[in-house]
């Protein structure tokens, strides 16, 4: 973690914008990044059920019966 906060100052110090962005953005997420770095986690299982079921709703556009379609998704 000593790390990162050494970065992020290089980063205020260099001026440079595009490494400021980068910055910026790990700003906006920093628990999920040191989450990754502390206990090597992610959510790639939840964004690939995500796209599992965005896939198969796409498939059949527009479902009328939730039920079945929940069903259908279960399995």
């Amino acid at each position: 973690m000593i790390q990162l906060a050494h970065w992020y100052k290089d980063v205020e110090e260099s001026g440079f914008k595009c490494f400021q962005t980068v910055a910026n953005s790990n700003t906006l997420n920093y628990r999920s990044v040191l989450n990754y770095f502390l206990n090597r986690s992610t959510n790639a299982s939840a964004e690939c059920f995500n796209a599992k079921v965005k896939a198969f709703r796409s498939q059949f556009r527009g479902v009328r019966n939730t039920e079945y379609f929940l069903y259908r998704l279960i399995k």
